[in-house]
């Protein structure tokens, strides 16, 4: 039996897989640009991403699951971080992304978090996923969207970002197992 360690999912253009250290370098690039980051824990030094990486690689060791590293499958650049996450006291089981500037527009948030939808239902057993996004992130709200989930209200973060406004968008494993196929097929073309 394959651990979950060693969990890899290609998609027509991407490649998903545990986060490691080798991402570092990019990781602080990406959380580095204020735009970028602005509404996933905002701009942090390397010493606050380090712990990031490593906090997603303890719940992957820990729990079986985290965000997946995202790399272009024709380059091996890393382009982002998107997945399943649920930390201690938030809201529900989240399915989440961030994608580096270069990429903004290119579809690759969009077909990291479809793999990652089928990953936290047809792995994971998840019967509800939300995403926690904040009211002025137009772009992940028109994600959301796209993926079939509604806008729920808003949520409650736990700290330190319990200050932060943040709606729960969000659907259920049925209501994802109607539509993916159609998602899947639009991204294929």
């Amino acid at each position: 039996m394959t651990s979950r360690l060693e969990t890899i999912i290609e998609t027509p253009r991407l490649i998903l897989r545990v986060p490691s250290l080798k991402e570092f370098e990019p990781w602080c690039g990406f959380m580095a640009d204020e735009d970028a980051a602005q509404y996933i824990g905002k701009a942090q030094p390397a010493s606050v991403v380090w712990r990031n990486i490593c906090s997603m690689v303890g719940s992957w060791q820990l729990e079986g699951f985290a965000m997946f590293s995202v790399f272009e499958k024709d380059t091996g650049r890393w382009v982002g971080r998107v997945g399943p996450w649920r930390p201690h006291q938030w809201p529900g089981n989240e399915v989440g992304w961030g994608v580096i500037r270069e990429t903004w527009g290119k579809g690759y948030a969009l077909e990291a978090a479809v793999a990652s939808m089928d990953f936290a239902v047809d792995v994971l057993g998840w019967t509800d996923i939300i995403h926690s996004i904040h009211p002025n992130n137009v772009a992940s709200q028109k994600l959301a969207m796209r993926l079939g989930s509604v806008n729920r209200g808003p949520g409650q973060m736990p700290p330190p970002y319990q200050n932060d406004p943040v709606d729960l968008w969000g659907q259920s494993d049925v209501e994802w197992k109607q539509r993916r196929e159609a998602i899947w097929a639009t991204l294929k073309r």
